[in-house]
């Protein structure tokens, strides 16, 4: 019989598979986090080929999904346990902490926002429809992709509160939570320098 433990820990080595590195690394035989941003996520990988950033875009947000998937599978057989949107919540948390510190890339990942959505369109689909649609409107307006994907993150939970997409559960709703403010607090650079007026628009040239 599966325990939390077993799901969490399964949910963390799915949620810390390298993909963006590992495409970068077979495809173009080199090392991501040795340009651009140093990032192992799909916008860095995107720098070196448009094609392997899609890629990494949707394996990312599949090993969310996958991970969320197994949680919903198993919680009904783990005696005493979570409730099944505790247990789905639990997984996207782990799975975002695996991809965010990956053990086999000595924990130095990526930002989570693709891993999440992989997760949270499981859990709360409506949500992540309007949020989604948040983070198109800011991008259009303000050119900013990061500014996009912090502002969508950080409505994420409340949108999740307001369309009653956590199974009522206090505790699925702080898994959640806590899951957007580390995606955000992931994002600090990125916050800096739009307070600085440094950060890169989209279509802009990196210098």
């Amino acid at each position: 019989m599966p325990t939390i433990v077993t799901i969490a820990a399964l949910s963390y080595l799915l949620g810390s598979i390298p993909f963006g590195y590992l495409l970068v690394r077979v495809f173009r035989g080199e090392d991501v986090r040795q340009s651009g941003s140093g990032n192992i996520g799909a916008t860095n990988v995107a720098r070196k080929s448009p094609i392997l950033g899609v890629l990494t875009l949707l394996l990312d947000a599949l090993k969310g999904s996958a991970a969320v998937g197994l949680a919903w599978h198993l919680s009904p057989r783990i005696a005493g346990g979570l409730l099944p949107y505790q247990t789905m919540a639990m997984a996207a948390l782990l799975a975002v902490l695996g991809h965010m510190f990956p053990v086999w890339l000595k924990f130095r990942g990526g930002k989570g926002v693709a891993t999440g959505l992989g997760c949270f369109i499981v859990i709360a689909p409506k949500a992540v429809l309007v949020a989604a649609g948040i983070f198109v409107v800011v991008v259009a307006v303000s050119r900013y992709v990061s500014l996009g994907s912090i502002i969508a993150v950080a409505s994420f939970p409340l949108l999740v509160y307001a369309m009653h997409g956590y199974g009522n559960s206090p505790l699925a709703l702080t898994f959640m939570s806590v899951t957007s403010l580390l995606i955000i607090t992931k994002h600090h650079e990125n916050i800096r320098r739009l307070i600085a007026g440094t950060e890169n628009r989209m279509g802009a040239k990196r210098v």
